[in-house]
């Protein structure tokens, strides 16, 4: 609490100077006392039996107050429009404010954790529907819901999914293979063929290490790697180990070991399993950062390792990173560079934390009433059980990731970084690329996402592709399902800005596996006769997949 106090302390000074300063404040203040008063006028009137008015109504998916007791009930009807007026109050204000970007980017997020977290949805006494569950059940839903807030306490985090329900190898990360290589930092897998035939380049999928591979191998019917592996291509995937704070030397690995012992190493594997010159590379979001810097590497050192690359909500231009830019200054830069100075970890259970609070409502809040409120338990969701297990961070990795990325969006400058020396020129890349936005992006937007179209390739042969939904749910959307949309655009080349591009591109029912699927097939190669086993004289499999360094979990 002592950091969030201290790192709340600046946005909140220059607020308070402008406040008392300033007349359009005042204004805003007036017209919620007006506002405040009508909804008093209207409450009265309801009293002496006139049509109820609402003055305001929960924003669209707002499902906090979707009972029917938040309207048909004169006291929640009241409470909750009061809260909704105050909500509104407080965003105006925000925006109203005369301060430096990133300051007014931290009090918004301080605004809406306060405004957020005193919904009257969020206690006992001014929630009906809890109110209405406890007689239901003589109260055992409140005792229910107080054993469910202690076993959680116990737990350090809020149980957010039925953990009973999976397994990863039983029911999650199914699709047969075997690791076929392995280091301290990483594990390669080789997924088995499906089809007569292959194409004659591998797939190689760089996942973010700041989460466990499987969200791209969840269940048979939404997983990317058996879409691909059904669609002729030989799979490769990134399994990269969750260091633990017990090990003195993987608290050690920094940026350029995940490049050189990770993504390079892994397209050399490969590339010497398939026996190709060439690749089709993948990568999902921090996979996609780390994949793109490896690539450079190779070019700059002469080799052309990819015959095409796919980036999946992935910033290579940290210009605009939305919300949570707001977390990162130079001055948190370095004191976090300092506290992990000794080689400390950036737990996964903090960088979860973080993550769920960028979309509270979704991730803590529903939570909290429906499992300590109402006594219940959080549904089976194989999402939410990925999305729950953590990884660590290596202190040094981290620190130079905020650091040179976050901080100083150094990737984007040719020269200005390297990799053991070499140095990193995104503009090597002019290969042809397939880029993936998701429109509710809450990590990356995607605007910046759409920017890496101007780092790499030549312009004619990079395809960008909007994903309706957000940063995870707008990427698993199996072309099977026919569910949500994308926008992609039919002219050849990308324009400079994404806002051009939008105009020009069209919304097409469905998921964009398909229209991808059909991208990369030019880029595949003949197609060959599938091998006859997994991995190689040279590479033998170690064990099946999904392997062990997946199953590693923080507890």
């Amino acid at each position: 609490m002592a950091n969030i106090a201290e790192w709340a302390q600046q946005p909140l000074a220059a607020f308070t100077a402008w406040a008392v300063r300033s007349p359009e404040f005042a204004k805003l203040c007036a017209r919620y006392a007006g506002d405040v008063a009508r909804l008093w006028t209207s409450a009265l009137a309801r009293e002496r039996g006139r049509d109820p008015v609402a003055l305001i109504v929960p924003a669209p998916g707002d499902r906090r107050f979707a009972a029917p007791e938040w309207r048909d009930n004169p006291f929640y009807d009241f409470i909750h429009q009061s809260y909704l007026l105050q909500a509104r109050f407080m965003r105006d204000v925000v925006d109203a404010a005369e301060m430096d970007a990133p300051l007014r980017g931290q009090l918004r997020f301080l605004v809406r954790q306060a405004t957020d977290a005193l919904s009257p949805a969020n206690f006992v006494a001014t929630n009906p529907e809890v109110l209405r569950h406890a007689l239901e059940t003589n109260g055992e839903s409140l005792r229910s819901g107080l054993r469910n807030m202690l076993a959680d306490v116990e737990r350090g985090r809020i149980s957010t999914v039925d953990e009973s329900a999976f397994e990863i190898g039983g029911n999650l990360a199914v699709t047969p293979g075997a690791v076929v290589y392995e280091n301290e930092l990483m594990q390669l897998l080789q997924y088995r063929p499906t089809t007569p035939h292959v194409h004659a380049r591998p797939l190689l999928m760089v996942p973010p290490c700041i989460n466990k591979f499987y969200i791209l191998d969840l269940r048979a019917e939404n997983s990317l790697v058996r879409y691909a592996v059904e669609a002729g291509h030989t799979v490769f995937m990134v399994s990269w180990r969750n260091p633990s704070t017990e090990c003195v030397e993987l608290a050690q690995w920094g940026w350029d070991d995940y490049i050189e012992d990770g993504v390079v190493r892994a397209i050399d594997t490969a590339l010497a399993i398939a026996r190709s010159d060439r690749l089709n590379a993948l990568g999902f979001c921090v996979g996609g950062t780390l994949l793109a810097t490896g690539l450079a590497v190779l070019a700059a050192r002469g080799r052309r390792c990819a015959a095409s690359l796919t980036l999946l909500a992935t910033l290579l231009d940290y210009s605009d990173t939305g919300e949570i830019g707001c977390f990162v200054s130079e001055a948190s830069v370095s004191a976090r560079k300092a506290a992990l100075a000794s080689g400390g970890m950036l737990t996964g259970r903090e960088l979860s934390g973080v993550f769920s609070a960028l979309r509270d409502n979704d991730l803590i809040w529903p939570y909290v009433v429906n499992n300590y409120l109402k006594g219940g338990m959080p549904a089976a969701f194989d999402i939410l059980y990925w999305n729950a297990d953590s990884t660590n961070l290596p202190g040094p990795m981290y620190s130079w990731y905020l650091c040179n990325l976050y901080l100083h969006n150094r990737l984007r400058s040719p020269g200005a970084l390297a990799v053991r020396g070499t140095p990193i020129d995104l503009s090597r890349l002019r290969i042809p690329a397939y880029i993936v936005g998701t429109r509710e992006d809450h990590i990356v937007p995607w605007k910046t996402a759409f920017q890496s179209t101007q780092l790499i390739g030549d312009g004619k042969t990079v395809r960008f592709v909007l994903g309706a939904s957000g940063h995870v749910v707008g990427i698993i959307n199996p072309a099977n399902a026919n569910r949500r949309s994308f926008w992609a655009s039919g002219r050849e080349g990308v324009p400079a800005q994404p806002d051009v591009w939008l105009a020009s591109a069209t919304e097409r029912q469905g998921s964009w596996w398909g229209d991808w699927s059909n991208w990369l097939r030019a880029h595949g190669g003949p197609l060959q006769r599938k091998p006859s086993r997994l991995g190689s004289t040279r590479f033998k499999p170690i064990e099946l997949a999904p392997g062990r360094y997946v199953k590693s979990r923080i507890m």
